[in-house]
């Protein structure tokens, strides 16, 4: 017979081991995915309200949710697709999938809702702030973090 295991099994281990079996530490809940996220709504409204304010368009904070809201959108999308509470600071693939929804799901809805047109130079500001705001926030994240 294993003495080991004769031992009364009544009593509580004095000092537990606090990590799940696969050998990892507890998920710890964060606040940092959801700034992130806030950080990436703001991003994407402040890349709207440029645009109108190049475009002198005059209809208040109503109009700038509606300019802005196949975009937001879209970065909801690209966001739940990617689980961003645990891919926030990731930029690949995670902020590739992000940009590339937030931008074509909000082309998309953008053309389908009647609140403008795409043409190929809208296309490619609107890629190119996108990616650089997105991914950028990203890569600060992440570089930021590991400090």
């Amino acid at each position: 017979m294993d003495t080991a295991r004769t031992t009364s099994s009544s009593s509580p281990d004095p000092h537990p081991d606090p990590r799940p079996r696969s050998g990892r530490p507890p998920a710890r809940r964060s606040t940092r995915p959801w700034l992130a996220f806030g950080v990436d709504l703001a991003l994407v409204v402040g890349f709207v309200a440029v645009g109108r304010q190049e475009h002198s368009t005059t209809d208040g904070l109503a109009g700038l949710l509606m300019t802005a809201s196949p975009f937001l959108v879209g970065l909801l999308a690209g966001s739940l697709l990617t689980w961003f509470p645990r891919s926030w600071d990731r930029l690949w693939p995670h902020g590739i999938v992000v940009w590339l929804t937030t931008l074509g799901l909000g082309l998309f809805l953008r053309v389908w809702w009647g609140l403008g047109g795409a043409p190929l130079s809208f296309i490619l500001v609107a890629a190119s702030v996108l990616a650089l705001v997105l991914l950028g926030r990203r890569a600060v994240s992440r570089a930021l973090g590991s400090r």
